[in-house]
């Protein structure tokens, strides 16, 4: 199983998620890690290579933003709050940037 490694804010940004939408990513972030696909997300090829966006329904539209292609861990790059139909640019750019930090990793 891959370790998660958070980007940033990205692990205080997820604990101020309400428990039950936090419990959900959890889960779903779990299930990146032994290899498995999350129960709903979406390729986000503007952030990145291999990184995608894990949809959360549950009090509100809830996001994780992660990328699991690299050997070592599952990087998650950022966790928000989604309150418009279209992904606020401010999102985008901020997962793009920790994407970037990340490297180049194999």
């Amino acid at each position: 199983m891959k370790p998660l490694r958070f980007v940033g804010s990205a692990l205080e940004d997820l604990a101020g998620f309400p428990e039950p939408a936090r419990r959900a990513a959890g889960f779903e972030l779990w299930q990146v890690q032994v290899g498995a696909e999350p129960s709903d997300f979406k390729p986000m090829p503007s952030i990145g290579t291999g990184a995608y966006e894990i949809r959360i329904r549950v009090q509100g539209q809830w996001r994780v933003v992660y990328v699991a292609k690299h050997a070592e861990a599952v990087y998650v790059l950022h966790c928000f709050q989604k309150k418009t139909q279209k992904t606020a640019r401010g999102d985008l750019e901020l997962a793009a940037q920790r994407y970037r930090s990340i490297g180049a990793r194999t």
